[in-house]
């Protein structure tokens, strides 16, 4: 499994740092839309979905978090420790997110606007999703 992490140029002087991020230029995708995850909780851990189409670039903004990606055949976690760094996120991967600091502020930069059908909730049909997929690909070859 291949794992981009991005770092973005951070500009600073006395004043602090700046991060700016433009579309097709330091994200390979157009934005569509954009949250962020706060306070959770110690024990937490979110995501437990993939999708069917849309990506992402995590950036842990302030404090850290870990990501477990797994794309049916290998599982990796990726700590997000800078605010300068981002993990993309690619469709048909399913990831959780955990280990959050106190202070973890999560900002997700996604390539399409919300779309319940997107979403692969259970894990084991996204095994079977990937499974069928990965066939169809093999079949067209």
């Amino acid at each position: 499994m291949q794992v981009i992490k991005y770092v973005f140029q951070p500009h600073g002087d006395d004043r602090g740092q700046l991060v700016a991020l433009e579309e097709f230029k330091d994200i390979p995708f157009r934005i569509k839309r954009v949250y962020y995850m706060y306070d959770t909780g110690e024990d937490v851990t979110r995501g437990y979905h993939a999708h069917k189409s849309l990506q992402q670039i995590l950036i842990c903004i302030h404090g850290s978090c870990k990501i477990r990606l797994d794309n049916g055949k290998e599982k990796k976690v990726v700590p997000l420790e800078k605010p300068y760094e981002g993990l993309y996120v690619s469709n048909n991967m399913w990831r959780e997110m955990f280990d959050f600091s106190s202070d973890a502020v999560l900002l997700v930069l996604a390539s399409e606007l919300y779309d319940e059908s997107d979403y692969i909730r259970s894990y084991d049909d996204f095994l079977d999703y990937v499974k069928k997929i990965s066939l169809t690909t093999t079949e067209e070859v």
